[in-house]
């Protein structure tokens, strides 16, 4: 299982997850779910995602750190400050807040199935190695920093 760590770029897991909950959506309907704010909900799911990821995205350019996890190697700094100290993994928790405006939108409840998915996919194959590296290049402060932060929310 080592083989996939790391190696797929967060943004196409989004697609794949996205394609997922759709295939899943087309092919197998039980009830369709509606209800009073349904659409508002989703997309405000949307914007926020889209927010708390470009957030991130803007504090490692802000330190000139990669942004790209599957080369953890090249990070020259540990980021704390802005969104990060309110999530370790901000890209990731506005990804799943874009997955589960998706989710809604299909307004099918089988899809919401993709979104523990794509967390327990993310943790294993995606933070855990991140953080194995985090550790071992920042020691004690990574490791203080995990013991404030939370890994999502």
């Amino acid at each position: 299982m080592k083989a996939l760590e790391l190696k797929i770029p967060p943004v196409a897991l989004l697609l794949i997850f996205a394609f997922l909950m759709w295939a899943l959506n087309s092919r197998i309907v039980i009830i369709k779910i509606s209800f009073a704010g349904f659409h508002w909900l989703g997309p405000l799911c949307f914007v926020l995602g889209t927010i708390v990821a470009l957030l991130g995205v803007y504090q490692f350019r802000k330190f000139n750190t990669t942004v790209d996890p599957r080369v953890p190697q090249e990070s020259s700094s540990l980021v704390t400050a802005g969104i990060y100290q309110y999530s370790r993994n901000p890209m990731y928790l506005g990804f799943l807040l874009m997955l589960t405006a998706w989710a809604i939108a299909l307004a099918n409840p089988l899809a919401f199935i993709g979104l523990p998915l794509f967390v327990m996919y993310m943790n294993r194959f995606q933070i855990k190695p991140e953080e194995r590296f985090m550790q071992e290049n920042f020691g004690d402060e990574y490791r203080q920093y995990q013991s404030k932060v939370r890994r999502w929310i």
